[in-house]
């Protein structure tokens, strides 16, 4: 099941595809994205997975950098 998703760090904002999958018996969202980077056209992919109640993965910028990343669920009230 492909799922629509969004995200944006710094300047750079994009829209996603996601899809769950299963890489070495262990579950992950895999997503390619399209949107922008300081107003710039850009786009990639990148990946995810859940580790001790954070999310750790990996983006990458099609014909670009790549970059590590780590969020916390936020407390909203």
């Amino acid at each position: 099941m492909e799922v629509p998703g969004h995200f944006q760090f710094g300047l750079v904002r994009g829209e996603m595809d996601c899809k769950l999958k299963t890489v070495d018996d262990r579950e992950r969202i895999e997503f390619h994205w399209e949107g922008q980077d300081e107003l710039d056209p850009a786009s990639g992919r990148g990946w995810a997975v859940i580790e001790n109640e954070e999310l750790h993965g990996r983006i990458l910028f099609h014909q670009g950098n790549d970059s590590e990343f780590r969020a916390k669920r936020s407390d909203q009230n």
